[in-house]
């Protein structure tokens, strides 16, 4: 169990740990497999999705609009059909209509209340403005890629959020979904971490790169984080 009393913030991937990213990514690219006559189960396109994001994103810098859309021309050149322009646009524009899971607002609400709470997350500034208001809570600080010009798990985003914040490593607590993206980079640095391993189709990855780590800690959800807290 974690002493939950060293801790001044806690800082949350978005996308997966917050938001239903995986909701999200299936209802986005169902509709243009059904209109190429494509099937994919859905552990596999989790896995296909997965791999086409980490790709995009391990190139030179771009906005996640366009890693989206990369991965949108991706699932076409591996699956061998051809996506029009406004299906090669429908994933990133879907984005901000993804919701956050059951337990989310509530949990973040009393961590909220005991701790500052940071975004660290893979996307872009426009985009999150959309999702921060469906969390319908303030958080003291956001980084995004766009604002590191890299993504997790770039030690660089974690060390822009270190800098913008200031705390210790000994008084942050990294909560995220995947182990890829956050878990190994966090621990990397000496930051304690919080693995909120949702159910999912592919399960321990979800729509992230498969990885090895070990958190800290292990949740099924939110809610039980801030149960943990207290």
């Amino acid at each position: 169990m974690l002493d939950f009393t060293r801790f001044r913030v806690l800082t949350f991937d978005c996308y997966g740990t917050l938001i239903d990213w995986e909701s999200g990514i299936f209802a986005a690219l169902r509709p243009i497999l059904v209109a190429h006559n494509k099937t994919l189960p859905d552990s596999a396109l989790l896995k296909l999705y997965s791999e086409l994001e980490a790709t995009a994103e391990g190139r030179e810098f771009r906005p996640y609009r366009e890693v989206l859309r990369s991965v949108v021309r991706g699932f076409g050149k591996r699956l061998e059909f051809t996506p029009t322009a406004a299906q090669i646009s429908s994933l990133p524009d879907s984005l901000a209509d993804w919701q956050p899971f059951p337990d989310t607002i509530a949990a973040l609400r009393q961590l909220k209340s005991r701790y500052q709470l940071a975004i660290i997350s893979n996307i872009d500034d426009d985009l999150f403005a959309h999702t921060a208001l469906k969390l319908e809570v303030k958080f003291d600080y956001v980084i995004t890629a766009q604002q590191a010009r890299a993504y997790k798990p770039s030690l660089r985003i974690f060390k822009l959020a270190q800098e913008r914040i200031g705390v210790a490593p000994e008084q942050w607590l990294h909560v995220g979904q995947s182990i890829y993206h956050d878990v190994i980079p966090a621990k990397s640095l000496g930051i304690t971490t919080a693995w909120v391993n949702r159910p999912s189709p592919r399960p321990g990855a979800g729509a992230a790169k498969a990885a090895s780590g070990h958190p800290d800690v292990e949740v099924q959800g939110l809610q039980t984080l801030a149960e943990m807290a207290g």
